[in-house]
């Protein structure tokens, strides 16, 4: 059983930095594709970022590329998500997903996600 469990979020100012982090039991991150989605107020689910199980793809949605960045820590098997430069079309509830199997590539990370976390709300103040 895969469960994932995000935190970290919480209200900040415009320019300000967050880091979230999202916790894995049950599937080791060092074999596992994983992305970063969000979920703006009255709006779809997004993609955000997404690390392929090496560690060494990286991939961004375009309004975030040079702000956020993903990355792994096999040890603690966490994945995060650095934010920086906050701005008001951030604030979202921000979820991390894995897909159903092992050593999946990037894109089926980002197009095929099948297990989630309950999400962390991010808030940004101006």
């Amino acid at each position: 059983q895969v469960q994932l469990r995000e935190s970290g979020g919480g209200l900040v100012q415009a320019g300000g930095s967050l880091r979230l982090s999202c916790v894995s039991t049950g599937r080791t991150l060092s074999r596992s594709s994983m992305a970063w989605l969000r979920q703006p107020p009255g709006k779809e689910r997004e993609f955000v970022a997404a690390i392929d199980w090496s560690g060494l793809s990286l991939y961004y949605a375009d309004s975030v590329k040079g702000r956020f960045t993903v990355s792994t820590d096999n040890e603690l098997n966490t994945v995060y998500l650095q934010m920086d430069n906050l701005n008001l079309a951030d604030p979202a509830v921000y979820y991390c997903s894995a897909p159903n199997g092992l050593t999946a590539s990037l894109g089926v990370a980002i197009r095929s996600p099948r297990f989630w976390g309950q999400g962390t709300q991010v808030a940004v103040s101006s």
